[in-house]
């Protein structure tokens, strides 16, 4: 004789089976189709899924879309940075390792649109020692800012006294026969910055760039101080009539400068004190670059001289343009302080 409810257990267990059964029948046709569609490739892939790792663009080559401008400031820059003198320079070995710097020592951003065109100009005479050191530090670190930007050493033939701000007039005029560049970048050769983030770009206000020299024990010399390393729009240098042509040998024609920008209404920028440091590659002073006598009586009458003084009384001749790995140099004769 049965329990009471032995009939409702029978008829539960066989409903259990039969759901399990039901269950694995389902699964299994479920696992067995996903492995066909595999197979066969999903014809409708979603827009969100990640790209296959072969289409991906090798970081090397330029994207496609290089309409975008580049960031400001530059996510490339490291900040400080070690410059030292002590080791030899090779060449070869720096042109190898700035591949992308093309002849006449030209360079643009592959993957962004540079935000400005930066002409880099260098009065030179018998610096080549110092120069190596030059290219060696600053092309890595003006490709990390991200700019389009030049090289010009604007050398002073013959052996007549040497005129600094004449020279820098020069570069300027004989760079944008070559590109329209917007901002100028005037660099004596024997400084480095130690910190990328000193930008040599162009600002709002002339800038200064070469705020920290070791040579004064990393402080500005005195406020109106203007030398070194500046940085001036082609609009705001047009508008001081460009540089002195007058100074012969050294000193004074920063002065004159400054007093140039002031008479405008320009002001002057600056970095921060520590990112404006920046080495000097200590020499002897050169021949035929004795200190000015007359400096300070030029600089007293600066605002009656800059008007006749300047791009619009520039004179000179090119003797030679070479475009070496690295830079374009520019051989030039200048005249005499008797001329």
């Amino acid at each position: 004789m049965e329990l009471p409810g032995a009939s409702l257990q029978k008829a539960c267990r066989l409903l259990v089976v039969f759901c399990v059964l039901h269950l694995s029948a389902v699964l299994f046709y479920y696992l067995a189709g996903s492995s066909m569609r595999s197979l066969q490739g999903n014809p409708d892939p979603s827009p969100r899924g990640l790209a296959p790792l072969r289409r991906e663009t090798p970081p090397t080559l330029r994207p496609a879309n290089v309409s975008k401008p580049c960031p400001d400031p530059s996510p490339l820059l490291v900040g400080l940075l070690r410059i030292e003198f002590s080791q030899t320079v090779n060449m070869k070995k720096v042109e190898e390792e700035n591949p992308n710097v093309r002849k006449g020592g030209r360079y643009t951003p592959k993957d962004c649109i540079a935000l400005q065109k930066v002409a880099i100009i260098i009065p030179f005479r018998n610096r080549d020692e110092h120069l190596k050191y030059w290219l060696y530090y600053l092309h890595p670190i003006l490709q990390r800012q991200q700019l389009d930007y030049g090289i010009y050493v604007i050398n002073q033939g013959g052996d007549e006294t040497f005129n600094r701000a004449k020279l820098l007039n020069v570069g300027f005029v004989e760079a944008l026969k070559e590109y329209d560049y917007n901002c100028f970048v005037f660099s004596d050769v024997d400084l480095i910055p130690m910190d990328d983030r000193n930008t040599y770009k162009c600002y709002e206000q002339p800038r200064h760039l070469s705020v920290s020299m070791d040579k004064f024990g990393f402080r500005l010399p005195y406020n109106q101080y203007f030398g070194g390393v500046s940085a001036l729009s082609k609009v705001q240098f047009e508008k001081i009539n460009g540089f002195p042509n007058n100074y012969w040998g050294w000193g004074g024609e920063d002065d004159d400068i400054y007093n140039r920008l002031v008479f405008k209404g320009m002001g002057i920028s600056r970095p921060d004190a520590n990112i404006g440091k920046c080495r000097m590659i200590h020499h002897n002073r050169d021949n035929k670059n004795e200190p000015n006598p007359q400096r300070f009586n030029k600089i007293a009458h600066t605002k009656e001289t800059m008007n006749s003084d300047g791009l619009n009384s520039l004179s000179y001749s090119v003797l030679n343009t070479e475009r070496f790995p690295l830079y374009t140099k520019i051989t030039v004769e200048v005249g005499s302080p008797k001329s």
